[in-house]
């Protein structure tokens, strides 16, 4: 995928976590109980962060390209959509089952981190 590709990716996903949180503040508050919305709050953090850090990656990766980079870039949109798409489902529906996916998304994030840190380290002036 394209450097710009991933900024796009990480914009979708930063606005979506604008808009999920401004729907936990009003909308889903009196719906949820404050522990299930601590965790879908943990869950638009975790989103925005990511989406975040994809806008930036995707801008570094234009300017060098880079196997890993494109590699992490994976491992983050992988972990928004384990570990934070886990917490959304455990809020509102209560789904023990999709627990395990919140460490797997977790570890995403951290194989993701590794592998920008890895790349970005890697570059010659």
């Amino acid at each position: 995928m394209k450097s710009h590709q991933w900024a796009a990716i990480g914009c979708f996903f930063a606005g979506a976590a604008v808009a999920l949180g401004a729907f936990a503040a009003h909308a889903f508050k009196s719906e949820l109980s404050e522990y299930a919305l601590c965790i879908f709050e943990t869950g638009v953090q975790y989103q925005f962060l990511h989406g975040l850090a994809l806008i930036s990656l995707g801008c570094w990766q234009s300017r060098v390209p880079s196997r890993l980079l494109q590699a992490a870039n994976v491992f983050l949109v992988l972990g928004i959509v384990f570990f934070s798409g886990s917490l959304y489902a455990l809020a509102f529906m209560s789904w023990t089952w999709v627990w395990p996916l919140t460490p797997l998304g977790g570890m995403s994030f951290l194989v993701g981190w590794g592998l920008a840190l890895v790349s970005l380290w890697r570059i010659r002036n």
